[in-house]
C-alpha cells in the first residue's frame, strides 16, 4: 500500500528547490549576479547592517561588478543615481569602470557624477585602491578636470564642503587649467595659494567681505554660500533666519533643530516661511528626497520646532509619494515587522547613523500603498501576522508610525500568504516588504515555504502577482523569480513605478533587471 504520509510530504515537489541559505541558514533562492548587483546598488549603503558589515558589502559589489558585463555595471550606476537617488554605490560602480572600461566611464560619467559630492566620492574611492587602482589615470583625470572647469561658482562652493576627499585635494590631484580669470583665482583661494580677491567670483567675494565684517563685529548681509562655511562665525538670529530663507530645500529639511537652537522660529513669520518651503510640491520633487529621509527629519525634530513645521513635513511626505500609483484589483501589502527589521536602514555609521530603521521604511511603503489604494489590506508579520487596524484616510506618516511601533519576533515571510490561503482570499497583487531573512518557516528540503504558500494561493487566484521589495541587500530571496513573481530593491518612487508596470503585465523576463537593462547608454 502507498505510504500516503510520505507522498503528502512531497507536496510542492514541482516547485524550484531552494538554491542557497540566507544569513539565518534557512533555505532561500540565490539571485543572479546581475540581480544581486542591482539590489546592492539600489539599497546598499556600504555600512554595517543587521547581518552584514560594510567590508562584506564592498567585497560583494566589487566581485559582482567584475562578474557582469561592464555595460550592465554602467546602467546600474545610472539607475541607482538617477532613479534611486543613491550616492555611495553609484560612485563605487563608476570607479570600477575606471579600472575596467574607461571608454564606458567617459560615456556615463556626467549622468552618475552629477554634483560635487559625487565627484569627491568618486575620486576618494579610486584613490583608496578599493577598485584595483590607486591613481585616477589619464582619462578619469580628464573627466574630473572637465567637471571642475564647467561647474558654476555655486556648484564649486557646494562641492567645497566636506572631506575625504576634499575639493582642494581633488584640485591638487588633477591640476585643472582654467581659461577664466575668476576660476583661476577661485582655485587658488580654495587650495590656500595667493589670489587676487578682485578676480574672485561675486559670491566668494561676498563671503570674504562677510568674514571681515564678522571679525569686526559689523552687521552684514549673509552671502549665499553653503551654511557649513558660516557656522564657525558668530551669527545673529537674524542672520540665521536669512540662511534659512536662502537655503536649499534639503538644507532646510536637515537643519530644523539648528534653526530652533538659534531662535529662528521665534522671529515673526519664520515658522510659516519655512513651513511653506518644506511643503512646496515643486521643491519636494526637485530635491529628489526619499520618503524615509522625510520620516528621519520628522522623527528628529525637537520640541522647539513648531507644530506648523512638523505638519509641513507630513505634507512634504504626501508630495514625495504623489507618484505612488493606484493598483488595479485587490491589493495586499505585507510589511515585515520582525526583530531584524529594527536595524538602521542605511546601516550603522557611528554618530551619523540614521534614526530610520528598516521597519520604518517597510511601514512607509505599506502606508503609501494604502493611501493610494484605500481598499488594500495591510498584513504586518513577524512569526505570524499581527492584527492592526489602520485608517486609509490618516496621513502616511501616522499609519507608518503605527506599523513601525509593532516590532520584534522572528521572521516568517510565508505567514501572510498562509493567512490568505486559510481565508481562501481573492487577491490580485501581493506586495511583501522585508529583508528576506525568513527562518521561522524553514523547510527541510525542496522549495521554501513562501513558494509553497504562493503556489496554493495561485490555484485560487491564477492571475495574482507577487512583488518582494527588499529593504536591505543580502543576495537571496524567499520567492524565486518567474513570470508572476518580481524581486526588487530600493526606497524611491522608481520602485513603485516598476511595481505598477509589473502588476499591469508590462514587464518581461527578469522584471526589475529588465527595467535597468532598458537604460540607453547613448543618452547624454
Amino acid at each position: 500500500m502507498v505510504n500516503t504520509q510520505l507522498f503528502k510530504s512531497l507536496r510542492g515537489v514541482l516547485l524550484p528547490a531552494a538554491t542557497a541559505r540566507n544569513h539565518e541558514q534557512a533555505p532561500a533562492y540565490a539571485l543572479s549576479a546581475r540581480h544581486q548587483l542591482a539590489q546592492l546598488a539600489a539599497t546598499g549603503c556600504l555600512s554595517q547592517t543587521f547581518y552584514a558589515n560594510a567590508e562584506s558589502q564592498l567585497d560583494a559589489v566589487t566581485a559582482l561588478a567584475q562578474a557582469v558585463e561592464p555595460a550592465f555595471v554602467a546602467k546600474t550606476a545610472i539607475y541607482a543615481r538617477q532613479a534611486g537617488s543613491m550616492k555611495d554605490m553609484p560612485a563605487l560602480l563608476a570607479a570600477t569602470l575606471a579600472a575596467r572600461d574607461v571608454q564606458l566611464l567617459a560615456q556615463v560619467f556626467g549622468r552618475v557624477v552629477d554634483n560635487g559630492k559625487m565627484l569627491r566620492g568618486f575620486v576618494q574611492i579610486v584613490r583608496s585602491g578599493a577598485v584595483g587602482r590607486k591613481s585616477l589615470g589619464s582619462r578619469p583625470k580628464k573627466l574630473v578636470q572637465a567637471w571642475l572647469l564647467a561647474a558654476s561658482e555655486k556648484q564649486l562652493l557646494n562641492a567645497s564642503v566636506g572631506n575625504a576627499a576634499s575639493l582642494a585635494d581633488v584640485v591638487k590631484m588633477v591640476h585643472p587649467k582654467p581659461a577664466e580669470a575668476w576660476r583661476a583665482a577661485w582655485f587658488a583661494w580654495l587650495i590656500g595659494k595667493p589670489f587676487d580677491e578682485a578676480a574672485l567670483p561675486p559670491i566668494t567675494q561676498a563671503f570674504e567681505r562677510f568674514k571681515r565684517a564678522s571679525a569686526q563685529g559689523v552687521a552684514a548681509e549673509v552671502p549665499e554660500v553653503p551654511f557649513q562655511m558660516l557656522t564657525a562665525l558668530d551669527l545673529s538670529t537674524a542672520q540665521w533666519a536669512q540662511i534659512a530663507r536662502a537655503g536649499s530645500w534639503q538644507m532646510v529639511r536637515q537643519n530644523l533643530n539648528t534653526f530652533a537652537r538659534h531662535g529662528v522660529f521665534a522671529l515673526d513669520g519664520m515658522a510659516e516661511a519655512i513651513a511653506a518651503k518644506l511643503r512646496d510640491p515643486k521643491a519636494v520633487a526637485q530635491s529628489r528626497v526619499l520618503p524615509y529621509q522625510l520620516m528621519s527629519a520628522f522623527k528628529a525634530t525637537g520640541d522647539a520646532v513648531p507644530a506648523a513645521v512638523r505638519d509641513a513635513l507630513q505634507d512634504a511626505m504626501e508630495a514625495a509619494l504623489a507618484n505612488v500609483p493606484a493598483f488595479a484589483g485587490r491589493v495586499v501589502v505585507c510589511p515585515d515587522v520582525s526583530g531584524s527589521m529594527g536595524s538602521a536602514v542605511t546601516g550603522h555609521r557611528g554618530s551619523a547613523t540614521s534614526s530610520v530603521r528598516c521597519i520604518d521604511v517597510a511601514a512607509l511603503v505599506a502606508a503609501a500603498v494604502l493611501r493610494k489604494n484605500p481598499q488594500a489590506r495591510v498584513l504586518p508579520f513577524e512569526q505570524s501576522v499581527v492584527k492592526l487596524a489602520l485608517n486609509a484616510r490618516d496621513s502616511v506618516m501616522t499609519n507608518a508610525q503605527a506599523l513601525a511601533s509593532i516590532g520584534g519576533g522572528g521572521t516568517n515571510c510565508s505567514a501572510p500568504l498562509a493567512l490568505l490561503n486559510k481565508e481562501r482570499a481573492r487577491v490580485d497583487l501581493v506586495i511583501l516588504v522585508s529583508d528576506n531573512e525568513s527562518w521561522v518557516d524553514a523547510t527541510r528540503r525542496g522549495a521554501t515555504q513562501t513558494m509553497r504558500e504562493w503556489e496554493v494561493l495561485k490555484k485560487s487566484n491564477p492571475q495574482a502577482r507577487l512583488v518582494c521589495i527588499d529593504i536591505q541587500p543580502y543576495g537571496t530571496t524567499q520567492a524565486a523569480e518567474r513570470r508572476d513573481i518580481m524581486n526588487v530593491g530600493g526606497f524611491s518612487d522608481a520602485v513603485f513605478a516598476t511595481v505598477a508596470r509589473f502588476a499591469e503585465g508590462k514587464t518581461g523576463a527578469e522584471h526589475w533587471v529588465g527595467e535597468i537593462e532598458k537604460i540607453d547608454l547613448a543618452v547624454q
